[in-house]
């Protein structure tokens, strides 16, 4: 990933020297339960764990004529031991160390992301409390109808991102799985106790039946949790966008002394970070794409994969972890501007109360359902056409008038009634935040 988009902790996860550190971790942690049951020299494990290093850039120069950069590493590696070095990657296949140390990887990656979503999580509760009782105007196909609070916008992107954290959660625990297992997981230059006890000191664990390879079902399953948590970016990011309308004007990204919208129009004041998060999403799909398309190896393994992952894996959990952080940064410093929201909730006309006037008209008594829709819309279409408000027009129709009892047509102008729900709505956020208060 370029460094425009790379953050300093996610980026080091998966530098050069990260991924042969965690190779060399995988052959350490087998090397010892290889000494445990007497297949090589204790003396050459305490060698390899005092003197192995790892020197990218002498991979890189032996790579050049190996062609293969596991036989690189392990030549590399052997050449800072010293003799014992030749017991470095006894009895094992590439796979074991590459998959193995893969799975190290990821783990370190989506703690990093999980960490992000807690803290994001966090901030989306803090700021929907806060506005809880901020009123606007609720929209269905970006039309007005019926108010409600951006607090209850927030909770909702809160409790969102809670689920994009379980999902993500669940596919990291999945994908934190190694093999130990030989060229083509049979164990037939490996015993399966020697893989147990390397993949718990590494924290992982092993898989039941692997080939050569660990399949990419899991690594498939990690791409498309964060794609679907950059699906949830850019929704937000959308709404943001969309409420920043000149004509809409309720919510505005921070803009800070100094910064400039355009280079030929001063006035310009762009989302531009909300923009740049739904970008960012298009390249996770597509990153899951690719991990799908992963899946279909050929019968023990072929080496399709490896290519898409060393650019997959590392660009969309930099990627994620720049979008989370970012938008957490974008939510804390929303200008939210609550005067607009009721001067576009008063620019409806008070069309929002169509559906409490309907329902007035059909009570017990009153209109048929067919006519009492008949005459609200009549008056809904008027007063939009002819930018009157609703409510004058229904207090001059008579089929109205006459099946509305005494103050019934007032009360379908509270907006209060439509919003007396939404506290018990906002105190289920106090599960999300006592959830995270554990998390950390």
């Amino acid at each position: 990933m370029i460094p425009r988009y790379t953050l300093p902790g996610m980026g080091a996860a998966w530098t050069d020297q990260a991924r042969f550190e965690a190779m060399l971790r995988v052959e350490i942690a087998v090397l010892r339960a290889q000494a445990d049951r007497g297949l090589v020299p204790v003396e050459a494990v305490r060698a390899i764990e005092a003197h192995a290093r790892v020197d990218r850039d002498r991979i890189a120069e032996l790579e050049g004529t190996t062609d293969h950069d596991v036989i690189a590493f392990v030549s590399q590696v052997s050449e800072t031991i010293g003799e014992h070095g030749r017991w470095l990657h006894f009895g094992l296949t590439s796979s074991d160390v590459v998959d193995t140390a893969l799975a190290l990887q990821c783990r370190v990656a989506a703690k990093r992301l999980l960490e992000d979503l807690d803290r994001l999580l966090q901030t989306l509760v803090t700021r929907a409390r806060e506005h809880a009782s901020t009123v606007m105007m609720g929209r269905t196909h970006s039309v007005h109808a019926e108010p409600i609070t951006f607090g209850l916008k927030l909770a909702s992107w809160a409790f969102e991102v809670d689920r994009d954290r379980a999902r993500l959660r669940a596919a990291a625990d999945d994908l934190a799985t190694g093999k130990i297992s030989g060229p083509v997981g049979s164990y037939s230059t490996v015993d399966p106790a020697i893989e147990s006890e390397a993949l718990a000191e590494l924290g992982l664990t092993p898989d039941p039946v692997s080939t050569q390879i660990v399949q990419r079902d899991r690594h498939a399953a990690f791409l498309a949790a964060i794609a679907v948590t950059g699906g949830s970016i850019e929704r937000f990011a959308t709404e943001i966008r969309n409420l920043q309308h000149t004509e809409i004007a309720e919510v505005q990204e921070a803009f800070r002394s100094g910064q400039k919208g355009s280079s030929a129009m001063p006035h310009k004041r762009n989302p531009i970070l909300a923009e740049r998060l739904a970008g960012m999403a298009r390249l996770l799909r597509g990153y899951a794409h690719a991990a799908l398309e992963d899946q279909a190896l050929w019968h023990e393994r072929d080496i399709s994969h490896s290519s898409v992952e060393r650019v997959a894996l590392p660009g969309a959990t930099i990627l994620l972890d720049y979008m989370l952080v970012r938008f957490r940064g974008l939510v804390e410093d929303l200008i939210v501007r609550p005067e607009r929201m009721r001067e576009n909730i008063e620019r409806g006309l008070g069309l929002w109360a169509s559906g409490g006037v309907l329902s007035a008209l059909i009570r017990p008594g009153g209109l048929s359902r067919e006519a009492a829709y008949a005459v609200v819309q009549r008056a809904a279409l008027r007063a939009s056409d002819e930018r009157r408000h609703f409510r004058q027009l229904i207090e001059a129709d008579v089929d109205a008038t006459d099946a509305l009892p005494g103050d019934a047509l007032a009360d379908c102008f509270d907006e209060g009634r439509l919003l007396q729900h939404v506290p018990a709505i906002m105190a289920r956020l106090d599960r999300l935040s006592r959830e995270v208060h554990v998390a950390r």
